[in-house]
């Protein structure tokens, strides 16, 4: 189907209340041109879902130059588990020499992360999605109060959406919680990152990610200098409220 002639709004009514499943089966019938993005974090739920409905499914994943050792490791252990491709995206070589040249590697602590996450991860995204029609995301609502609260479940993404071309994005897991999302891992066997059981819940980059304390949210785990309102990355850019 072409994205500008999907009615993503009475979709997202029809399937607001339906299962993760369901709402990924839609993608795919919907969609030949998708993608899975997969954070090497808990995200792999939604490979296991797909697989379970067709196996020739398209994945990719943002490797910013800074991800954790585990990560890395996890991304290969997930390709291996499921016998799939994975897409590994890298940051315009150029822009980022030039950017750690005359920023240092730690600027994000004085200037904010956007710049740095605009780099190393919105740009390839753009890239990606530019050769797509939709894709499919992990967002919860629960993951960021300040943020995602109202994420749908089918979505038009205005971030990436083009005079030409409308781009679709799918959230499967939006009316899920960390609970349920943890619960189906368990019961359904997916691998997931090692850095879970060390503390870290919402994982990123490794500069700026620490494990959260009890009963701290987990976006409190992820650029922890900044602001709540400020705790995204650019890649869902639709969440951010404004000042």
């Amino acid at each position: 189907m072409n994205s500008n002639n999907f009615d993503y709004q009475q979709q997202a009514k029809q399937f607001a209340d339906e299962s993760p499943r369901s709402i990924i089966k839609l993608a795919l019938d919907s969609f030949e041109n998708i993608a899975i993005s997969f954070s090497g974090a808990e995200d792999v739920v939604l490979i296991d879902l797909a697989v379970k409905i067709r196996s020739d499914i398209n994945v990719f994943c943002l490797d910013t130059g800074r991800l954790h050792a585990e990560t890395y490791r996890f991304i290969e252990t997930v390709r291996e588990h499921y016998q799939i491709d994975i897409d590994i995206l890298s940051p315009p070589t150029e822009i980022l020499q030039e950017f750690v040249k005359n920023k240092g590697l730690f600027s994000f602590y004085q200037d904010g992360h956007t710049e740095c996450c605009g780099i190393r991860k919105v740009l390839p995204l753009k890239k990606k999605l530019a050769e797509l029609d939709a894709w499919i995301t992990g967002q919860r609502k629960d993951q960021s109060p300040d943020t995602r609260n109202a994420v749908p479940v089918i979505q038009k993404d205005n971030a990436f959406s083009t005079a030409e071309k409308t781009m679709i994005k799918f959230n499967p897991l939006a009316n899920w919680s960390s609970t349920m999302v943890w619960e189906y891992i368990t019961v359904n066997n997916v691998p997931f990152n090692p850095l879970h059981e060390r503390g870290y819940i919402s994982i990123g980059c490794e500069p700026c990610t620490r494990p959260v304390l009890p009963n701290q949210h987990e976006r409190q785990g992820r650029w922890w200098w900044e602001e709540a309102t400020q705790k995204e990355c650019g890649l869902h850019a639709d969440n951010m409220k404004e000042k």
